[in-house]
């Protein structure tokens, strides 16, 4: 009996079965707990990598906006919260959020030169944007551990980098013809209607307020005939048709009288200089109406134009001696309109001004650029051309466009044929100088060029003129375009105009110019280790 007992004793001490289970048990746990770990600290790292690129691109475009009125409505609008661009369905924000702007609230010093080399602007007195997000994250494995959401939080600082030595020259081509006179309802003047060309020069005046005038760090500097000692965007005003240099000051001069308009002038191709601008009893022929200034701003910060610079006066934004305000440039015409010939005057210029920079400042980095505005269809008759080149040369009306020849590699120039190509042409010509163009079209028709019968693209649209002669579109690593030289204004009443950039979605002239002097800010993230603490 008792050896019975021993046995099944021992038979139970030696039975493993179920063992097993507790094994399961413990190891379901762990399993648990790794698949927490991947799953739901990997959906969360994935979720804070959205969160980041989203509030970088708030942080960029704030950045990019900190002269408008209100910086933070352009954050919303690039951020992860709900209705803006970066939204995402998995980012619950949960209003933990914060734009600080420097120096805005809290009250922090503006980020020294050595960092940005840009001062403080606009309303909130700011060089630098910081923006904040947090958002709540759901998840998955590890609600069985009682942990139900993740909270991640995103920061990104950018600042506008301001001058160094990167100057600006900018030619702006103002289209003067009769056809300017004709009213556009998409813009208004002092809450009436306005006519084109109060228009434009209402755009150019917005242009001049996002720009920079002098050295960011070093300031203005004295004054000299509307040059600052430290300049950075220095703009100049050309227009067609050309006027006499005698008379090209009534443009800014607040007399109320239109400037003289000869015929056509032809100036060279290739030219380094251009003898333009005003010059007291000159009959002279002359596309150019200001130098190269940078009076317009007494400073970099802020948006308040000094209505006693010539380039401010031009645009109807600037005033007399006696406190009165002037009308700027008009739109008399007489001519019909034929613009080649003014961007070679405004190349060459652009030219003369670079060397002249680069001469005083070895090493000096700088940008030409050209911005031209008009409706692009060319139709001067050959009594309104100069019969004789600026060189001396016999011009050849009926000059036929040249065997084989392309818009790239050669023109006609100076003909009263083809003259919507020859404006192509001269564009392709100063892009090859290196110059970045601008093509506004105002009012474009989608026919016209009556000249432009031969050539290599004959048949050619007004729109196509303004869409070619603008600088090529710029398109990212991923096949999306990020920048366009490109802008159409279609809306104004009496043009029937169907001409539409398809790089660009602003429309009215106003937006366009704004636009343009955005584009001319400069902006990059920050290292957090640069933002002040305290």
């Amino acid at each position: 009996m008792k050896k019975g007992k021993t046995s099944l004793l021992h038979r139970v001490l030696r039975d493993q079965r179920g063992q097993v289970l507790p094994w399961v048990a413990f190891m379901m746990v762990l399993f648990l707990g790794m698949s927490a770990l991947v799953l739901d600290v990997g959906h969360a790292f994935f979720c804070s990598r959205e969160l980041q690129a989203a509030v970088d691109s708030a942080a960029l475009a704030g950045a990019l906006n900190l002269k408008a009125s209100s910086p933070s409505a352009i954050v919303a609008q690039y951020g992860a919260e709900s209705g803006g661009f970066n939204s995402r369905a998995n980012l619950s924000i949960n209003g933990a959020n914060s734009v600080t702007m420097v120096a805005g609230y809290p009250k922090y010093a503006c980020l020294g030169a050595p960092t940005t080399q840009a001062a403080c602007q606009g309303p909130y007195s700011a060089n630098a944007i910081q923006v904040k997000e947090q958002a709540i994250v759901p998840t998955f494995f590890a609600k069985i551990f009682g942990i139900n959401q993740m909270t991640i939080t995103a920061t990104s600082t950018s600042a506008i980098v301001g001058s160094k030595n990167q100057t600006t020259n900018i030619a702006v081509v103002i289209d003067t013809t009769a056809s300017m006179n004709s009213v556009d309802s998409n813009c208004t003047s002092s809450g009436g209607s306005a006519t084109r060309i109060q228009c434009a020069e209402q755009g150019v005046a917005t242009l001049l307020q996002t720009l920079s005038p002098c050295n960011t760090v070093l300031g203005c500097g004295s004054v000299s005939s509307g040059v600052a000692q430290y300049p950075l965007d220095q703009v100049a005003i050309f227009t067609f048709p050309n006027v006499t240099q005698g008379t090209a000051n009534k443009d800014y001069n607040c007399s109320g009288s239109n400037p003289t308009i000869p015929v056509y002038s032809f100036p060279t191709i290739g030219a380094a200089t251009y003898a333009g601008g005003y010059s007291s009893g000159s009959s002279s022929a002359t596309y150019q109406i200001t130098p190269f200034l940078s009076d317009y701003k007494s400073q970099d910060a802020g948006l308040s134009l000094a209505t006693s610079s010539n380039v401010v006066l031009t645009t109807g934004s600037g005033k007399s001696s006696s406190g009165s305000s002037c009308s700027g440039m008009q739109a008399p015409g007489g001519d019909g309109t034929y613009y080649a010939g003014a961007i070679y005057a405004a190349q060459a210029a652009l030219t003369q001004q670079a060397a002249a920079e680069t001469a005083a400042s070895p090493g000096l980095k700088l940008t030409n650029m050209l911005i031209i505005l008009s409706d692009g269809d060319a139709n001067a008759s050959t009594s309104k051309m100069a019969s004789k080149t600026v060189g001396g040369t016999t011009v050849n009306y009926n000059n036929p466009w040249p065997a084989g020849g392309t818009l790239a590699n050669s023109t006609n120039y100076p003909s009263a044929l083809d003259q919507c190509q020859q404006a192509v042409a001269a564009a392709n010509y100063a892009k090859q100088q290196g110059t970045l163009i601008y093509a506004i079209g105002y009012g474009s028709p989608t026919s016209g060029c009556g000249t432009d019968s031969s050539g290599p693209q004959a048949g050619i649209t007004p729109c196509q003129v303004m869409s070619e002669m603008a600088s090529s579109n710029v398109y990212n690593s991923a096949g999306t375009l990020t920048k366009t030289y490109f802008f159409s204004d279609y809306h104004q009443s009496g043009s029937g105009s169907t001409c539409v950039s398809s790089g660009a979605s602003v429309t009215d002239i106003n937006g366009i110019f704004q636009t343009i002097g955005s584009d001319l800010l400069t902006v990059r993230l920050l290292p957090e280790s640069v933002w002040p603490t305290s």
